[in-house]
């Protein structure tokens, strides 16, 4: 049994496709929570998000030189990142201590997220430079994209809309709890 579509006033001319809105992603083209200019003093969130509240902040755990955060802009569930405390903009601006950490904290990120998630794969890196795509350039983190088979589906390569299936406040939870 089909049904008709629902006419939705202001979308454009009638077709069988239903639309998934996703307004909160305005937010991110628009440009908030970044950063005015490179300096830690001109917003930067990576800089902030520390001063907040584990929860308030979706830090997943913090060590001596970087913390582990979700991503508040996620490619899929679970996407968190690892980012050193300094404001840096460069991997080879980090100390061997830093380093460190940071590659532990990547390490220790796969393996809760396959714990927690059944993460199939992963997609580890980093944007050097707004040239390479980093949308925060100025502070140095590392993306860990957990992957399962058939994740990538017509949702984000049709309609350019991710579904997760998760709220970030019950994730971070999840993550922290197992971390």
């Amino acid at each position: 049994m089909t049904s008709e579509p629902e006419q939705q006033i202001g979308v454009g001319a009638p077709d069988q496709f239903q639309r998934l809105w996703t307004p909160h992603r305005m937010a991110y083209i628009q440009g908030e929570n970044k950063p005015s200019g490179p300096g830690a003093e001109d917003g930067c969130p990576f800089c902030t998000i520390p001063e907040k509240s584990d929860a308030d902040g979706l830090i997943i755990a913090r060590g001596e030189y970087v913390y582990a955060v979700l991503n508040l802009y996620p490619y899929n569930g679970g996407h968190l990142m690892t980012v050193p405390f300094r404001h840096i903009a460069d991997y080879t601006e980090l100390d061997d201590a830093e380093t460190l950490e940071l590659a532990e904290f990547t390490k220790h990120a796969m393996t809760v997220l396959r714990r927690v998630s059944g993460a199939h794969g992963f997609n580890v890196g980093m944007n050097q430079g707004s040239v390479a795509g980093a949308g925060i350039a100025a502070h140095l983190h590392q993306h860990v994209v957990p992957r399962w088979g058939g994740d990538t589906n017509f949702m984000p390569v049709v309609g350019h809309t991710r579904v997760l299936p998760q709220l970030l406040a019950d994730t971070r939870a999840m993550l922290a709890e197992a971390w």
